[in-house]
């Protein structure tokens, strides 16, 4: 079984309680749960089970997908607006967002964020919101080509 450490005396423990002390939820030791309320007991993933989110992790960690608003979105949202025949405030009053919102997205003023773009998207049928992704590949430590500055000095004897 794996042991953890407890984050009020710092004992390594197989079985911890989550409680809660002086307001914070923490992960304690049965000697430590008696300064709190118990609210549950902790369950620790197997050693199968914790492989397994580490090998998932580090395919997650050399691919990140990231979603970015797209280029012209103000335009975008302005001409299918309009094309749709509605108003800014009439827009907005369909959507739940305050006209002026409606009016610095249009505008290029403010960027929406990624819930309030993906609203847009959902009502107005356009794509707004794209995914790209970034891949890490790890650095490779070897042999660089070319000279150094130890490759010119002449170290005396």
């Amino acid at each position: 079984m794996i042991k953890i450490n407890c984050d009020l005396c710092g004992k390594a423990n197989e079985n911890l309680n989550r409680a809660i002390i002086e307001g914070v939820e923490l992960e304690v030791c049965n000697d430590c749960s008696k300064f709190g309320k118990v609210i549950a007991h902790v369950k620790r993933p197997s050693v199968k089970e914790q492989a397994k989110l580490i090998r998932k992790k580090t395919l997650q960690d050399n691919e990140e997908k990231i979603e970015l608003l797209v280029e012209g979105y103000s335009d975008l949202i302005k001409k299918r607006r309009e094309a749709m025949g509605l108003t800014q405030k009439d827009f907005a009053s369909k959507i739940n967002e305050k006209e002026s919102t409606i009016h610095h997205i249009e505008t290029g003023s403010f960027e929406p964020p990624l819930n309030l773009a993906k609203k847009l998207e959902r009502f107005l049928g356009v794509k707004l919101v794209e995914e790209h992704e970034e891949k890490h590949e790890p650095v490779k430590m070897g042999k660089e080509i070319g000279f150094t500055l130890g490759d010119f000095i002449n170290i005396k004897k």
